[in-house]
């Protein structure tokens, strides 16, 4: 099981949303039974990505991460999810 971590300003909107196209985009791809999501907030981000595979981000982060961190815009903005999701599905060997 992947885990990923997907954090926003509030922890709440734009995060929500990106976790629903994520589910959307990985069902398609058939690989959502291999993942699981946790949401939280950026400020929760050094302790909240402890033990997961990848951190997805709505918001600006300056935090260094042991894992790799994508930008979550695509996901807000309807602007290139497919090319960001492939790029999760990469790092994450799916």
């Amino acid at each position: 099981m992947k885990r990923i971590v997907v954090s926003c300003g509030a922890g709440i909107a734009t995060s929500t949303v990106a976790i629903q196209k994520l589910k959307t985009a990985f069902e398609k791809r058939g690989v959502l039974n291999q993942i699981s999501f946790t949401q939280c907030t950026v400020a929760e981000l050094p302790t909240k990505a402890q033990g997961h595979d990848l951190v997805v981000t709505t918001a600006q982060t300056s935090y260094k991460m042991d894992i790799p961190v994508i930008s979550g815009l695509p996901f807000i903005t309807g602007i290139g999810v497919d090319k960001v999701v492939d790029d999760i599905v990469a790092k994450l060997g799916l």
